[in-house]
């Protein structure tokens, strides 16, 4: 932002706990901008005591050599903003969300390079740790979303920014994403016999495949995937297999981690009932208790 543009407004506010420190205060603003003010950032990585805020890190002999040139210049640039209860209030200062990981990943190179040696560096690096484990699991946007309610308000074309990180623009080659585990289990659990040898699945399993499995994906990628993917004769298959058209980052590694789950949820399962009951718990928003029908046609698999 430069000197003379008008500061932007927050429209949303919230406190976000995460890690081991205090909870955070962040903002949506009104281009959708998610922000952490520079007290909110060193006091998430467990910065204590007086000191000008965001400076000391950049300042600070142990990590500067770890900060980058692109993180040391966000740092010197931070975003100007009004509060959410007037226009007319005096503007502060914060930095885009994401820069907190950056800043956890620089912190984490110099305890990983042996540097953080006194008692408080070495908080810093426990609290980065848990910070990043954080991101990890959810999602630092997802979690200011949640914090400040702005998932309620957020603009339609969020969701074909979603389907972006999903799916792929060009078809990716073959390769194989369902570890035979998963159908060893998927058979035992429906009670039909397995052949390790054979790649032949009933049509019914490209079904269950979807419900289990691409149902529970963020809302809407099974429908562009159908969309790219479409059935191409009478008998229900598609000429690619779906995952084809997730992304490599995003969309697969995504379904990996999702299969992984579904696989030890159905090894620990008695029955398929049983396994029903697990995949609800786990999923709650996407799954039910009902047996699935058994009167279904076609595969997506």
């Amino acid at each position: 932002m430069t000197v003379n543009e008008s500061p932007r407004r927050a429209e949303f506010r919230g406190q976000l706990p995460i890690g081991g420190a205090d909870p955070i205060p962040c903002f949506v603003l009104d281009n959708g901008t998610r922000v952490i003010s520079g007290r909110g950032l060193t006091n998430a990585i467990g910065m204590r005591g007086r000191g000008s805020g965001i400076e000391r890190v950049i300042t600070n002999k142990t990590l500067s050599p770890f900060v980058s040139d692109e993180l040391r210049e966000e740092l010197a640039n931070p975003i100007r903003f009004v509060g959410t209860t007037s226009r007319t209030s005096n503007p502060t200062s914060g930095y885009e969300a994401t820069i907190l990981l950056s800043i956890c990943e620089a912190v984490l190179d110099a305890r990983d390079s042996g540097a953080l040696r006194t008692e408080q560096e070495i908080r810093y690096g426990q609290f980065c740790d848990a910070l990043v484990r954080s991101f990890a699991k959810v999602g630092i946007i997802a979690l200011i979303d949640e914090a400040t309610g702005y998932q309620e308000a957020r603009a339609a074309d969020e969701l074909h920014r979603l389907l972006e990180h999903y799916i792929a623009k060009e078809l990716l080659p073959w390769t194989k994403r369902f570890p035979p585990e998963f159908y060893q289990e998927l058979f035992r659990l429906r009670g039909w016999k397995y052949d390790s040898m054979s790649v032949k699945r009933p049509k019914y399993v490209g079904k269950l495949t979807n419900q289990i499995v691409y149902d529970k994906l963020p809302k809407g990628v099974l429908e562009e995937l159908r969309r790219k993917n479409p059935v191409v004769n009478p008998s229900g298959t598609r000429r690619y297999k779906h995952h084809q058209f997730l992304t490599q980052d995003v969309g697969n590694s995504h379904l990996e981690r999702h299969l992984a789950t579904v696989t030890a949820l159905m090894r620990i399962s008695p029955s398929w009932r049983e396994f029903e009951r697990h995949l609800a718990r786990a999923f709650p928003e996407a799954g039910g208790q009902e047996e699935l029908p058994l009167e279904l046609d076609g595969g997506d698999y």
